[in-house]
């Protein structure tokens, strides 16, 4: 079920009640039993057969951390090889079996096949947390001998379907700590504050201006699509996605918090960066770290010499891409973050000293176009269905394909200029009302992502999430603004949320699925 759908709105508190009454008239663990059968509950919702997978998953993986906690070293790097083997070919077969036959079978001529095969729910997501579990046991980081509280960790419904990605270390001492009943109490009001912020982020902020996104990559795939269209389509999706994820990020975070559990941050702001390292500091923060610390360093890291860094480092956001999806446009996608971080690196070593007005004023808003425009030129390929309809887009922001505008529009401004003696431009029949709706979606949205404070800034006062990052204003844009709305436990915040709470809920009666649910 989805986060932002009735059944999850009776499900919620249903679940959340009986999670109160069993920690007050029973014992610890057996509301802890309660939550893992509720999270399982929550997975199988989709397709009761996902959970034999799941299941299967979760009893391997604790077997095998359980057996490298306590054999001897001389065996234990054979079982992680296995372990981390085992995870990765169940990837391999469910998400990209398919991709790799027609691949294999367009290059040679072939007709190999593997059948229908069903993609399960967050494979991705609950495999790389296990194999984090597997490394960490491993080296000796942490060890787990109850099971109920190892289901818990992996399935744990707010973070099981789209994360964030979870450690053992950060999770089980939570899960261990029988919570005081007055701080559950105040947890869930802080919950229910943070989650009504995300539910309004989804339901009217990403679902509002996705109505003109998608059009545009669907045209994308028959005809040119021209500068205007191509660039309202390709921001219309870079902020569709981005409050689409922040928003199931802070319903994750506070869904969690209800239940007395501080999830890790995995959201911080991304499009004020002013440069792709910072970028990746702050979008989807728990994957950026898991590639880092279990692929990119694990292939060597920024030893051996320049050029090995710039290898390692563009391997893994190609296979940072291929982790979103099985296909050329996330390969491409995650090849270009890959070339851009390079180029960063590049420039940080031989530009190390930058001048004052570099980290001021005009300077650092040349520094964020660059970065935002880097990035969605690559969310092109992101969002793309094909190759051909990514390079149609791509081709008409470069202004390839004209420059149009809606008819209604183009014969007003002639009626008060002649702007054809100024720009070669056309008239199109695109509605007028939709094209300036796009553009109002598109200035509003960059206002709110670029001005406006995120989660971690307006509920400074409770630590909303789990960070070890301590980010600073001096890589980003517009950081001084975050002071100005931080909640307080008063009737004026109460209200806020609860009139964004009001208006997520009016939205609900077109549910959509959140974005990161594919990966």
């Amino acid at each position: 079920m989805l986060f932002n759908s009735i059944e999850f709105l009776i499900f919620l508190p249903v679940t959340l009640l009986l999670y109160i009454l069993l920690k007050r008239h029973a014992q610890h663990e057996i509301a802890l039993s309660f939550l893992v059968v509720a999270s399982l509950f929550f997975y199988g919702w989709w397709n009761p057969s996902y959970l034999i997978l799941l299941v299967v998953s979760i009893g391997l993986n604790y077997q095998i951390g359980r057996l490298l906690s306590n054999i001897s070293r001389a065996h234990k790097k054979l079982l992680l090889g296995v372990g981390v083997g085992l995870n990765l070919a169940s990837i391999a077969y469910f998400k990209y079996s398919v991709f790799l036959l027609v691949n294999v079978n367009t290059v040679f001529n072939t007709h190999f096949s593997v059948g229908d095969v069903v993609l399960p729910l967050a494979i991705s997501f609950f495999t790389f947390q296990q194999i984090a579990y597997l490394v960490d046991s491993y080296k000796g980081i942490t060890r787990e001998y109850n099971f109920s509280h190892y289901m818990l960790f992996v399935s744990f419904f707010p973070q099981l379907i789209a994360g964030p990605i979870v450690h053992h270390k950060d999770m089980l001492p939570q899960f261990a700590e029988a919570q005081d009943q007055k701080k559950l109490i105040r947890d869930i009001g802080f919950g229910l504050s943070i989650f009504s912020i995300g539910l309004f982020k989804k339901t009217v902020l990403a679902d509002g201006i996705a109505v003109y996104a998608s059009p545009v990559f669907q045209q994308a795939g028959s005809v040119d699509v021209d500068f205007l269209t191509a660039w309202g389509g390709a921001l219309a999706y870079t902020f569709q996605l981005y409050f689409d994820f922040s928003g199931y990020s802070d319903m994750a975070i506070g869904i969690a918090r209800m239940f007395g559990i501080v999830l890790p941050l995995n959201f911080y702001s991304p499009y004020k960066a002013t440069n792709i390292s910072e970028f990746w500091r702050r979008w989807h923060i728990t994957l950026s770290t898991f590639l880092r610390d279990y692929l990119y360093i694990a292939l060597g890291g920024n030893r051996k010499g320049a050029f090995n860094r710039y290898r390692n480092l563009f391997i893994t956001m190609l296979l940072g891409g291929l982790w979103h999806g099985a296909g050329w446009n996330f390969i491409i996608w995650g090849g270009l973050h890959g070339i851009y971080l390079c180029i960063h690196q590049v420039w940080a070593k031989f530009a190390p000293h930058k001048p004052h007005h570099e980290e001021t004023g005009i300077g650092k808003f040349i520094a964020w176009s660059i970065t935002f425009f880097s990035v969605v030129f690559a969310w092109v390929f992101f969002r793309a269905t094909d190759f051909s309809s990514a390079m149609n887009i791509i081709n008409g922001m470069l202004g390839l394909h004209g420059i149009s505008l809606p008819n209604a529009i183009l014969s007003r401004l002639e009626s008060i200029f002649d702007i054809s003696s100024y720009i070669n431009i056309s008239s199109n029949q695109q509605g007028g009302s939709t094209f300036a709706y796009t553009w109002l979606w598109i200035v509003s949205l960059t206002f709110l992502s670029l001005v406006l404070p995120n989660i971690k800034q307006v509920f400074a006062r409770i630590e909303p999430a789990l960070s070890e990052d301590k980010f600073s204003g001096k890589n980003s844009i517009f950081s001084h603004c975050s002071s100005y709305l931080t909640w307080k436990p008063n009737m004026v915040w109460a209200a806020i949320t609860s009139l964004l709470f009001t208006v997520g809920l009016l939205t609900l009666g077109q549910v959509s699925e959140f974005l990161y649910f594919q990966f």
